[in-house]
């Protein structure tokens, strides 16, 4: 599994990156704060919701702990999907939030 630190995300977003980040947390969770622009998938919708997600892109998947994403991360990529996990979630972000 592809992994990204915290710190290493927020720098490719302060660089002006473009990127595709998926929050796979819950509703609550998302209410007290996302990365900037990332789209919210809940992770237990994630097999329903595949065909909002392109094959020929890259996305980074967030929770609150790495966890999750991770588990996500194994799931879109064993489906073809060129995913990368940040390790230590939200719990471990510094940056901006909406």
């Amino acid at each position: 599994m592809k992994e990204i630190t915290a710190k290493e995300l927020e720098q490719k977003l302060t660089a002006g990156e473009a990127l595709n980040i998926i929050d796979v947390r819950e509703d609550e969770e998302v209410a007290m704060g996302k990365i900037p622009g990332a789209k919210h998938i809940p992770l237990g919708q994630i097999p329903e919701r595949l065909e909002e997600l392109d094959k020929n892109d890259h996305y980074y998947m967030v929770c609150r702990s790495g966890a999750r994403s991770g588990n996500a991360t194994v799931f879109l990529t064993e489906r073809g999907y060129n995913v990368t996990n940040m390790v230590g979630g939200m719990l471990d972000w510094e940056g901006e939030v909406e």
